[in-house]
């Protein structure tokens, strides 16, 4: 089983990075964090790096549930997303894959959510 879900566009980076919040927003996730890890590494090491977005999507009904279910499920809380640019127009986004993330922790409540946001990120990921 793969930790993530993936799809590689051609198309421009800004407008892919609109899309897939659409595509969230779309499944019922809204976007908590959005850290530019091109910005990061050239602030933080003077790093010249790809275009490279993690979107942290959190869809609060199935995050509540996942927390009263176990409440240090938070330490794996928002699902992350990334878009990477490949080359020139072309490119990546892939989500993490919940049941994958999941495994380790032994709890059939936790499970069932897991598997329901996992089909709800792979219907972003095909959507795009």
């Amino acid at each position: 089983m793969n930790y993530y879900f993936n799809k590689t566009l051609k198309g421009n980076f800004d407008e892919i990075i609109k899309k897939v919040t659409e595509e969230l927003k779309a499944e019922g996730f809204g976007v908590l964090t959005d850290i530019n890890i091109q910005e990061a590494l050239k602030t933080k090491l003077d790093v010249d790096f790809k275009q490279y977005r993690i979107l942290g999507a959190c869809n609060p009904p199935f995050a509540h549930k996942a927390l009263l279910a176990e409440d240090k499920i938070g330490t794996m809380l928002p699902c992350n997303v990334i878009v990477q640019e490949i080359n020139s127009g072309v490119v990546e986004v892939a989500a993490v894959n919940p049941i994958a993330s999941m495994q380790a922790v032994k709890n059939e409540q936790l499970n069932e959510i897991a598997n329901e946001i996992s089909l709800k990120l792979k219907n972003v990921i095909h959507k795009l």
